[in-house]
Parts: structure tokens; sequence; C-alpha cells
């Protein structure tokens, strides 16, 4: 009797064993990943507005104006709805003892950033033939705003620029995004003219 119930039980873990082996497929967990960003060409056209300057602007960006500052028709952000990011643009015009104070405050600003930032790397514009001068502040790592410039004449303009992503910061996913928008950037800032 207890012959029959040992091989009753073989047979049961045998035939177990054969339904389970029978599947042949392997299941291993799935690499981390992250979504795919399908990024726009790059296309311009000139940005030209009521205010002192004028730029190229990416066909696929959107100008808005400034919710914070309705007063302010040069203060503007320019966003980019399929990437999540805007880049924030402040005007001010400068008099005798302001152009220091902007600077500062344009510095303090970057700066603000070094406690998640593992570099800020400072890179200088210079184009006297159009007299735009300026510095960019690229922030490494997962920094809230990641890129910031400034561009003068020295004498009666200054402008502010900040990129922020509407997620967030984190330095790896958004590296395709940040490189990206980075090159609209630059074409903005080497685009850059100061109206008569």
């Amino acid at each position: 009797m207890e012959k029959t119930k040992l091989t009753l039980i073989a047979s049961y873990l045998l035939l177990s064993f054969l339904i389970i082996g029978c599947d042949n497929e392997v299941y291993t967990p799935k690499p981390k990943g992250y979504f795919r960003i399908d990024l726009p060409e790059k296309e311009y056209h000139l940005l030209d507005n009521n205010c002192p300057f004028t730029f190229e602007i990416a066909n696929y960006a959107k100008v808005v104006p400034n919710a914070n500052n309705p007063d302010k028709p040069c203060w503007f952000n320019i966003e980019y709805p399929t990437l999540n990011a805007s880049i924030y643009l402040s005007y001010k015009p400068v008099n005798d003892t302001s152009l220091i104070t902007y600077l500062e405050d344009s510095r303090t600003l970057a700066f603000k950033h070094t406690i998640k930032a593992i570099d800020i790397e400072q890179k200088q514009l210079h184009f006297p033939k159009k007299k735009v001068y300026g510095l960019v502040y690229e922030i490494q790592g997962n920094a809230a705003s990641s890129y910031q410039f400034h561009l003068t004449d020295s004498t009666q303009h200054f402008i502010r620029g900040s990129l922020y992503f509407n997620n967030i910061p984190n330095h790896d996913s958004i590296q395709p995004v940040f490189d990206f928008v980075k090159k609209d950037i630059e074409h903005m800032y080497n685009t850059f003219v100061w109206k008569e």
C-alpha cells in the first residue's frame, strides 16, 4: 500500500516536471531603459518682436509671455512643448551702475545650483562686430537649471536666459534633450543682434 502511494506521488511529480519543462520560453528580467524621444528637424526663423534685440528661434518652439511680469513685454519664455523644456528670458535696460548688479545677479543665480551640481563650466561669448558679449554657465549634474547665460552690449542692454526642464532633474535621462536644446540656445546667441 505504501509502495502504491510512493509510485503515485512519483508519477505526479514526473508529470508536473514534464508539463513545466515543455514551456520553451525563458523568462529574464528586462534591462532598465528610458522612453524614446523623437527629436524634430532643426529649422529656424527670425524672432523680431518689439524688444531691442532679434535672434533666430527654432520652428518647433513657441514664445509665451512671462505670466509673472505682464508689464514687461521683453520678459518671455521660449517653450518646447514636445520636449518638456523652457528657456526663461528677461531683458533689462542698463544705466551707469546697473550693469555690475545685473552681472552679479546672473552669477549668483547660476551658482545657487552648486548644491546639486557636479561642476559649473563657464564660457565667454565675444561678438565685437555685433557688440554682443556674455557668459554661459553649463551646470553639470542633477541641478534644476542645467544651462544659463547672459548677453550685453555693456552700455545699454542686458538679457539673461536659463533653461529648465519641467520634470525631476535626472542628468542621465534628459541628456539627449539637453544636448538638442543647447544647440538651439547656441544658435540663438550666435544670431543675436541688438537693434539700433
